[in-house]
């Protein structure tokens, strides 16, 4: 593929933040809706591939460049994740101390620190199960989802920066760890599925799944395959097939990936998850993001185009991380002062503030913090965020 063609997959596309928002809309449907959106706990394999797709695409343009810095890396890391993750904790934290009994707010000072040292996967294994109705009782019980992703973002520089130093392909090593993460998934999920659902090793699979899709446009071979695909599609459903650029590819791909994601947030059960099951919207996601850049035209397919892109689903997709953050909270201490499940209209009102919460966090914490500073404070904002951390982190383990 040409090298304009591969710049344009690696800029902004607004479809990907409409893809957040179908994620996200799907775990806030589940959390709060479970019984209409059964399988909306599959938002999460939608952002691990779209996780691991643009980090995957940032690390490798960047260490092709030889612009790539560790620093650099993990300062941008600290800068977009910290700042939501800090205040939601901390809010976590100072409600908990009025409205949990001991125990319990004990049990969050523990979520808390692992929440702040990333490792929130790791203690809930050692806990009980996602699906466990105690987890309704902890408000952070949705941080093991950052655990995994941050560390997937500790390994795949290395990982990366290494390969490129011995001048290796790192597009083979990535589908090769891929299918040896996701055997790990099939081995052992029918006998250990607390392990299979919080292990990195068995999670991991569906950030390289992201990763790989992000440097597949560089490679000859990628690029052949989807012409002839599109060539054959053309042929398949057109009298006059089309210019053989990929827009019919790219329109297929993109209605069956949609098609597979609905249907699994809507049908897919709990039971026996992630295992295979997992298989079903980790590929709609790559079906969806793989449209917006085979072929070699500049158009993204019909969906991508028309409603991931749609302006409110991008402005949803924009907040999706702090609404991610905001909502389980929000749900999870209601359950608790409660001791049910609120009313629908009660959730409904929750879901608004969650909205609102998000809104704000994005607008006056988030983009400041992220667009806002220049090169030379980048550092220091950095480090100044590492030590709030800490201190929320401390703050949590001063509970126990």
């Amino acid at each position: 593929m040409s090298s304009p063609t591969y710049v344009k997959q690696l800029s902004y596309r607004p479809d990907i933040d409409g893809l957040r928002a179908f994620a996200v809309l799907a775990v806030i449907g589940y959390h709060f809706f479970p019984k209409y959106v059964r399988g909306g706990f599959v938002g999460v394999d939608i952002f691990f591939v779209i996780s691991g797709f643009l980090i995957g695409g940032i690390l490798h343009n960047s260490l092709s460049d030889g612009t790539f810095s560790f620093w650099e890396f993990y300062a941008r890391r600290i800068r977009r994740i910290f700042p939501a993750l800090i205040l939601v904790m901390a809010a976590a934290l100072v409600f908990g101390w009025f409205a949990l009994l001991p125990d319990d707010y004990q049990n969050l000072g523990k979520h808390t620190l692992g929440g702040a040292g990333f490792v929130s996967n790791l203690i809930l294994w050692r806990e009980s199960g996602y699906f466990d109705v105690a987890m309704a009782r902890k408000p952070l019980m949705h941080l093991w989802s950052l655990g995994i992703e941050e560390q997937f973002y500790i390994v795949l520089p290395l990982f990366l920066w290494g390969l490129s130093r011995k001048g290796m392909r790192p597009l083979t090593f990535l589908l090769l760890f891929f299918f040896v993460s996701l055997t790990a998934n099939l081995a052992v999920y029918k006998r250990h599925p607390v392990f299979d659902f919080y292990a990195p090793l068995t999670r991991f699979w569906e950030l390289l799944a992201g990763s790989a899709l992000a440097l597949m446009p560089r490679s000859p071979l990628f690029t052949r395959k989807a012409l002839a695909l599109d060539a054959f599609l053309g042929r398949l459903c057109f009298n006059s097939p089309p210019e053989n650029d990929g827009r019919v590819l790219r329109d297929c791909l993109s209605f069956l990936g949609i098609l597979i994601l609905s249907a699994s947030v809507l049908t897919m059960g709990v039971a026996r998850f992630p295992g295979k099951n997992a298989v079903w919207p980790v590929l709609g996601a790559a079906c969806v993001i793989i449209a917006g850049f085979c072929g070699t035209g500049q158009a993204g397919g019909w969906i991508n185009r028309r409603l991931l892109a749609w302006k409110p689903l991008v402005a949803i997709g924009l907040i999706s991380y702090p609404l991610y953050l905001w909502h389980w909270p929000l749900m999870s201490y209601a359950k608790i002062i409660y001791g049910e499940t609120p009313h629908r209209d009660f959730r409904v009102a929750l879901i608004f503030l969650a909205f609102v919460l998000a809104s704000l966090t994005y607008v006056c914490l988030e983009r400041p913090i992220r667009f806002g500073i220049s090169a030379r404070n980048a550092k220091t904002a950095a480090l100044i965020l590492v030590m709030l951390m800490s201190f929320a982190g401390g703050g949590g383990g001063g509970v126990l």
